[in-house]
């Protein structure tokens, strides 16, 4: 039987696990978005960038959990993938719709 600590270890590792497999739907959409993923909220995204870093780096070095921050790190990589392919999308939808360059960028 799991103790209190024990159980919530799990359910945290299990929930963080599950959320980083829960970006990819987010992804997917945005990478086959034809309009410039007008519907992506840069500003929340980079707030969860901060989030995620700042626990990368508080699990790291203050707690030493490796696993932790192992974890932490890719939720971060995840939301940067977000930010990074949505500012892409806007930058291709930008240019002019008889571009060459819009093409291959879509």
């Amino acid at each position: 039987m799991l103790d209190a600590a024990q159980a919530i270890f799990v359910a945290y590792s299990a929930s963080n696990a599950l959320r980083v497999l829960s970006y990819i739907p987010q992804i997917a959409r945005i990478a086959s978005d034809r309009d410039g993923a007008k519907a992506i909220s840069l500003a929340t995204w980079w707030m969860w960038i901060s989030a995620n870093a700042s626990t990368t780096l508080y699990a790291w070095v203050n707690l030493g959990d490796i696993p932790l921050a192992v974890l932490n790190g890719l939720n971060t990589l995840s939301c940067l993938l977000v930010v990074v392919l949505t500012a892409w999308k806007r930058f291709a939808a930008s240019l002019p719709s008889d571009s060459s360059t819009r093409q291959i960028c879509s």
